[in-house]
């Protein structure tokens, strides 16, 4: 029985070992399913904080239930690692570690790059390699083909080669890893019938693509739809409100018509782990090929202009009460980058502190569901800060609180009775009120 063979068998009875590399937002929901499907699962990750809390059965992300870890780690499906000494035992290895951009918004591929050098040093015969970590089109074939290659084993014929990009949408309730659509293409045929294989016995469905590089593309494609009408309707915001239109009621009126329009809401920038960064891999990408590719770029300026905006808009707002930026006292509500979730990744908050800090206010911010403010690789000289309580004392001492999260446990009442000026972002107060602004 050759590696491919006896590697499907391995698949199909579900006595393969699962390797996953990287257990944040996209890894731990992957393992955590595979383990529930009967796999044998090895997770990964150079961060022993997380590893210490999943050994003792404890959850680090919030939208996920705990006792999804303890119940696998109890059955002994789920095991956890720091030692990537062990990257010979499972029989698939799926990547999710990060893909940032650098200073110069270019790939940032040392994650995917120390992975696959990991991987190099432990190789062997019959396991399968899938990339889910959102890259260029090009890179399972350019950067870890070759890499791999380099032990002397050939890739479709002792070791197998993939991508299938990850999917999450943290804090989704109709929608997660087991009943979202997984794309799956190969390297080759072999590889992309062995992924196919694999992620079928866990997904609702599978869609195989022709090969890798086309789902590295599918992948972008989504995100850079998404990014451009993110664009679009924080342009069109800003103009509605200089012509003194509601952009929220236009958008309510215009999500009646059952064809032809999607909703997009505004906001005071993009976050999270894919809009801010996706399109400007595919933008890298094209350049490569002597193309420019404007509407990514334009999506780009558009977004990252956003937390400015607000900044004016607030600016002006106390400007009109005769108060300055400067020692004003400004209440951040919600520094995750979407509500109801503990995910502070990208948000648009910190740079809207940034900008605050810069202008001498005094910040504080209020999250419920991130009791302090994390360490971020894009703002690192931002000290860290302790989410405050909403008391009607400490609201009342605030020359303004700018609604950047519109978490749905907030009490947004007891806050527009108390605080003197709210710059409203995401269009939590829909009737006109005295002391609130949009933005």
């Amino acid at each position: 029985m050759n590696p491919a063979e006896s590697l499907l068998e391995k698949i199909d009875e579900r006595k393969a070992t699962v390797g996953v590399i990287g257990l944040g937002y996209v890894g731990l929901p992957l393992a955590l399913l595979f383990a529930e499907k009967g796999f044998v699962v090895l997770g990964f990750d150079v961060d022993p904080v997380k590893i210490g809390a999943l050994e003792r059965g404890d959850c680090y992300i919030r939208h996920l239930d705990s006792s999804r870890v303890s119940s696998t780690r109890a059955s002994g499906r789920f095991q956890c690692t720091s030692d990537f000494a062990r990257l010979n035992e499972p029989d698939a290895i799926l990547i999710c570690v990060p893909t940032p951009l650098t200073p110069h918004r270019e790939p940032d591929l040392r994650y995917i790059e120390t992975t696959t050098q990991q991987i190099k040093e432990r190789l062997r015969r019959g396991q399968i390699i899938v990339l889910e970590s959102t890259t260029y089109p090009g890179t399972t074939e350019e950067i870890l083909k070759p890499r791999l290659e380099a032990t002397g084993l050939k890739c479709g014929i002792d070791f197998f080669l993939a991508f299938s990009p990850e999917r999450e949408d943290p804090g989704n309730p109709k929608y997660g890893t087991a009943n979202i659509p997984k794309v799956v293409g190969g390297v080759d045929q072999v590889s992309g019938d062995l992924a196919q294989a694999l992620y079928g016995k866990v997904v609702c469905q599978t869609v195989r693509v022709s090969s890798a590089n086309t789902a590295e593309a599918v992948k972008l494609m989504e995100n850079v739809f998404r990014a451009v009408n993110i664009a679009l309707v924080n342009e069109l915001k800003i103009i509605y409100d200089r012509m003194g239109i509601d952009i929220w009621e236009v958008l309510d009126a215009a999500s009646t018509k059952p064809f032809g329009f999607m909703r997009f809401n505004p906001g005071p920038g993009w976050g999270g782990h894919c809009i801010p960064l996706d399109p400007f891999y595919l933008s890298w990408k094209a350049r490569e090929y002597g193309l420019s590719s404007k509407f990514i770029d334009l999506a780009g300026e558009v977004n990252i202009g956003m937390p400015q905006y607000v900044i004016s808009k607030l600016q002006a707002a106390l400007n009109e009460r005769g108060i300055a930026v400067k020692g004003s006292k400004v209440l951040i509500l919600g520094i995750a980058y979407k509500k109801n979730i503990d995910d502070p990744r990208e948000s648009p908050a910190f740079e809207i502190i940034h900008l605050l800090l810069q202008l001498g206010a005094v910040v504080s911010y209020h999250d419920p569901y991130i009791p302090r403010s994390p360490a971020m690789r894009t703002w690192p000289d931002l000290s860290p800060l302790a989410s405050v309580p909403l008391l009607p004392e400490f609201l009342q001492a605030q020359d303004a609180a700018v609604i950047v999260t519109d978490h749905e446990s907030i009490d947004y009442d007891l806050v527009v009775s108390q605080v003197r000026l709210i710059v409203d972002t995401r269009g939590v107060y829909r009737e006109p009120l005295p002391n609130v602004v949009r933005a």
